[in-house]
């Protein structure tokens, strides 16, 4: 069988012009195996199952210290709750109907902002604001706008930041997407996963299209900037062609965004997943399909493939930024933002500070109990090595730009790149054999094909990747 990205269709809408939709030979179910191998998601490098717990909050707040607020931040707020369970989940959570338990949560909140305030010697500036979870719309509209406002005691919110919001569709109505645009929000993330209605009750998240579109119509009435749609493939009752239908249904509502991850059915590990029918997963053949399918046909519509799971309108800042090549990457995954740092607040938030990670506690207990003592809630985290820093740029450059240049990191990282890599670069040789990359003199270039295995040529510069048994903790990255 042989796969193929398809061009715009005839009478399609806009195409992108990142770079050419049609690869120079089609894709054989082959590759698509071969590559279909469990492995990170890069959102940072090293991964964080490489933190160690010897890394806590006295190396979190030194770290803050020394950055302190000249240089633009970006902040991630968790809000774990939820009403329902999604089967397929696989976030930090608690499930509960009992909205009362928000407060106490948004009272420690402030204290660690106040903590993490004073220790970057006061209000550091924010370009950009992300609320996720769990369901940041569990919050009443009163809890939203007492976590903003505390927020912008503590932190500068800057003119033109991104200020987004996760959105369970059902949790809000046309009243509460006016609040939050009122609050500032400018971008939404709705997550869908998928709109066939067996597909939806298998995994326990009921949400009718015609609730989403409407939703997303009020969205645009009120002038949110950009409006994105989470879809998951592989879940319990799809099939390649029931996805089809949820794609084209996405393509009419016509997001901004779209994110499209792999389900990756982990029960061992989450527990939700345990009350998922394992015989009810679409086989692995029918997977892939989803997966080529989606994309022909996104891309036929007009979109932008951005890489990794994301696609966006050609106008989308993000497309515009792939196009120019000032792609960054960030534990939310692709952003148009510099790549500045990450303070992230609440239950299991990782930080980002210069050289460092940082995570906070993963219970809401462990998390309340640091906070009360007026100490950051740093669990574990990770000082970089100098190996580790030239991998996390020559990783971020293949994610975010597609392209490594041999020189940029030589001045950089006073290394001889080819010789420092060598057994890197032989490692790359079957994937130049098979069209993933372009191997240049001074530079690595990934393909129009390469593009849609990134994670795949990644993984060859990722020195915690290479045996197998380090890997069984991942995902698949197909």
């Amino acid at each position: 069988m042989a796969l193929t990205w398809i061009n715009a269709r005839p009478g399609g809408r806009r195409h992108s012009g990142s770079m050419p939709a049609v690869t120079d030979r089609p894709i054989d179910a082959d590759l698509l195996r071969r590559h279909d191998v469990a492995g990170p998601r890069y959102t940072s490098y090293p991964t964080a199952d490489r933190f160690v717990e010897a890394h806590q909050a006295p190396q979190h707040l030194q770290a803050l210290r020394q950055r302190g607020t000249l240089q633009p931040l970006s902040v991630y707020v968790h809000i774990p709750f939820c009403e329902q369970l999604c089967y397929y989940c696989a976030c930090n959570k608690i499930i509960t109907k009992h909205h009362e338990r928000a407060q106490p949560y948004l009272a420690a909140l402030e204290v660690e902002m106040d903590l993490v305030a004073e220790a970057l010697g006061g209000p550091a500036p924010v370009s950009q604001l992300h609320l996720g979870g769990g369901s940041p719309t569990f919050l009443s509209d009163t809890e939203l706008t007492g976590l903003m406002d505390a927020l912008r005691q503590r932190f500068k919110l800057l003119p033109g930041a991104e200020l987004s919001i996760e959105v369970d569709p059902r949790t809000v109505d046309a009243s509460r997407l006016a609040h939050l645009r009122a609050l500032g929000f400018n971008r939404l993330s709705f997550g869908v996963q998928d709109f066939d209605p067996s597909v939806q009750k298998a995994v326990h998240r009921v949400q009718p299209l015609a609730s989403v579109a409407a939703l997303m119509r009020a969205a645009r009435e009120l002038g949110f900037a950009s409006i994105s749609v989470d879809l998951i493939y592989g879940l319990p009752l799809q099939t390649p062609s029931s996805f089809a239908r949820t794609i084209a249904q996405v393509a009419e509502l016509r997001p901004d965004r779209i994110a499209m991850y792999a389900y990756a059915h982990l029960p061992q590990r989450f527990k939700p997943q345990r009350r998922i029918v394992a015989e009810l997963l679409p086989p692995a053949g029918d997977k892939l399909a989803m997966l080529s399918g989606a994309i022909s046909a996104l891309l036929g519509e007009g979109y932008a493939y951005i890489g990794m799971d994301h696609f966006a309108l050609p106008d989308d800042p993000l497309a515009v930024a792939k196009r120019q090549g000032l792609l960054h990457r960030n534990f939310q995954g692709y952003s148009t933002q510099p790549d500045c740092d990450l303070v992230g607040l609440g239950v299991s938030a990782i930080s980002r500070i210069g050289a460092t990670y940082a995570q906070n506690a993963k219970t809401l207990v462990e998390y309340d109990d640091t906070l009360r003592q007026r100490q950051l809630p740093v669990q574990r985290g990770l000082a970089l090595t100098r190996d580790d820093l030239l991998r996390r740029a020559v990783i971020m450059a293949l994610m975010c730009q597609g392209r490594l240049e041999f020189e940029s990191i030589a001045a950089s990282y006073l290394v001889d790149v080819p010789g420092y890599f060598a057994a890197e670069l032989a490692r790359l040789a079957p994937l130049a054999e098979q069209g993933l990359v372009i191997m240049e003199p001074g530079a690595i270039q990934l393909t129009p094909l390469g593009w849609y295995f990134v994670r795949a040529v990644a993984m060859v510069f990722d020195r915690y990747c290479q045996s197998d048994a380090s890997r069984e903790r991942f995902s698949k990255i197909l």
